[in-house]
């Protein structure tokens, strides 16, 4: 039954369908990043990822009794960090609360949170932000907390194992106002999103690791009504791509119903990759379900001005800033600035090597050419790359010297410089005999060697057919084994063509 409804709904209401048209979707995103802290939220031990099952709790992490916890600073730190980012109103006290429910992987009963007094409010982050389509989805909250343990259902055939060591890991939750209107918008916030933990180094952003978690919640409404339709939790989504596949498939299923007289019901329900399609979990609580009561055993914690002063200065630079630097300070295009920001770690090599060029155009292409191409060849980061920035920047420094051609730098110095990085990329040109050939003398006699190779082409050339010049610098190129000056020796060929 499940796979047919599947296959119906492939066919109905899609994007371009007159009744899907009718309606407007409601999306609201709820995010929980693992924060890069070296202990838990409120005790001291470690929060390493892959250790032994249940080797990394104490009994403050399980809560047995006379226990008490302490703040993380670094957790409300990093909770500043993200705030200041997004442009969010701080939250100067700030109370925690215990969250009461029960769950096989929730040790102590009850979870510690913001109820009242999220750390972080209002705010916003901003999607195609360098494009016409910009647009900014606004937050409701940002607010701390503590990861429950882990159940593993795939291991036993009977039972379900429980893994507590997650238990008490800091967590953010970053909840959006229900403004976005398509799981193409949801794409695009959650990119960002991770892209700014990132460069905030806050969190890995990791999703198949479940550092970065993203439940969705999801309604249907008639265009102008302004009443929100019922809402659908939906859970279990590891990747970005599966966020948006299930909030698509979400989308149809309850127009679907709605369009069939059915009504909808306030549920959670995970998605299931396999089959693209949402599942049943159980009906959706309500907050009143959880009891919420201030947490008695942590003190306010209170954020001075001069405290969120000094994070704001702090802070690197961050996506958006670095793409307007690109764009305007290097007149470097939004294609190529889109590509350098899309990853911290390569923004950050290419802002270390525009400190010995100016070339900033040479900079990206070979960044995104050379470079590129030898971290994915070798299946590496740019953290790992051999060459520092400095050592690319004498490359480009050779080519526009006229000293060697790019095709020289790349195809035959570049492979020796990755295998001996403390060379000189000078000594390798010359020790090669690769230096740039500049004598007009001995290029005159390329051109005379090429042209007589093709004496029919020279008539051709004369009769109007000029893209074979690349016919004659080929053969002058493969005649110099590289090495000629092509500027010097294209001219050399326009003058003789024009003689002959």
């Amino acid at each position: 039954m499940k796979s047919s409804l599947n296959k119906e709904l492939e066919y109905q209401y899609q994007k371009n369908d007159p009744v899907r048209s009718r309606y407007e979707p409601v999306i609201g995103l709820e995010v929980h990043i693992q924060l890069l802290t070296n202990s838990k939220a409120f005790s001291s031990e470690s929060t390493q990822y892959g250790a032994l099952p249940n080797s990394l709790t104490s009994p403050i992490s399980l809560a047995h009794p006379g226990t008490l916890p302490m703040v993380n600073r670094n957790m409300v730190e990093y909770a500043l960090r993200l705030g200041i980012a997004c442009n969010c109103d701080i939250t100067h006290h700030n109370q925690f609360s215990r969250k009461n429910y029960f769950y096989s992987d929730l040790p102590k009963g009850y979870q510690i949170t913001q109820s009242t007094t999220p750390i972080c409010k209002g705010g916003y982050i901003s999607i195609n932000p360098n494009s016409d389509n910009k647009r900014e989805i606004s937050l409701n909250r940002i607010h701390m907390e503590e990861d429950t343990g882990k159940s593993i259902h795939d291991q036993d055939p009977y039972y379900t194992l429980i893994d507590l060591n997650r238990a008490g890991v800091p967590l953010l939750e970053i909840v959006t106002e229900p403004v976005i209107r398509n799981s193409d918008e949801a794409y695009q916030y959650l990119t960002e999103l991770r892209r700014l933990v990132r460069y905030l180094d806050i969190c890995d952003g990791n999703m198949e690791e479940g550092s970065m978690r993203c439940d969705a919640n999801v309604s249907v409404r008639l265009k102008g009504d302004k009443n929100f339709g019922t809402k659908v939790e939906v859970k279990n989504m590891n990747s970005i791509r599966n966020v948006q596949l299930a909030i698509e498939y979400e989308i149809t299923r309850q127009i679907a119903a709605l369009e069939d007289g059915k009504s909808l019901r306030q549920e959670t329900r995970s998605y299931d990759a396999g089959t693209n399609s949402t599942i049943v979990m159980r009906s959706k609580e309500m907050a009143s379900d959880y009891r919420y009561f201030p947490e008695p055993d942590l003190q306010p914690v209170i954020i001075y001005d001069k405290e969120i002063d000094r994070i704001k200065k702090a802070l690197p630079a961050l996506p958006a800033e670095l793409h307007e630097k690109y764009t305007h300070r290097y007149k470097l295009s939004n294609y190529d600035a889109s590509l350098l920001i899309e990853s911290k770690e390569i923004a950050l090599y290419f802002e270390e090597l525009t400190k010995y060029t100016v070339n900033y155009k040479s900079a990206v292409n070979w960044m995104m050419g050379e470079v590129k191409s030898y971290l994915n060849e070798n299946a590496i980061s740019i953290t790992e790359f051999p060459l520092p920035p400095a050592k690319i920047a004498e490359l480009i420094t050779l080519v526009e010297d006229d000293k060697i051609s790019y095709t020289i730098a790349a195809q035959r110095i570049f492979p020796k410089l990755v295998k001996n990085p403390q060379m000189s990329t000078l000594t390798i040109a010359e020790e090669n005999n690769l230096i740039q050939e500049t004598d007009s003398s001995v290029l005159q006699d390329f051109v005379e060697k090429a042209l007589a190779k093709y004496p029919e082409k020279i008539i051709e050339y004369r009769n109007g057919k000029e893209g074979l010049i690349g016919l004659f610098m080929g053969e002058v190129m493969k005649l110099s084994k590289g090495k000629a000056d092509p500027k010097a020796a294209n001219k050399l060929l326009k003058e003789a063509l024009e003689l002959k």
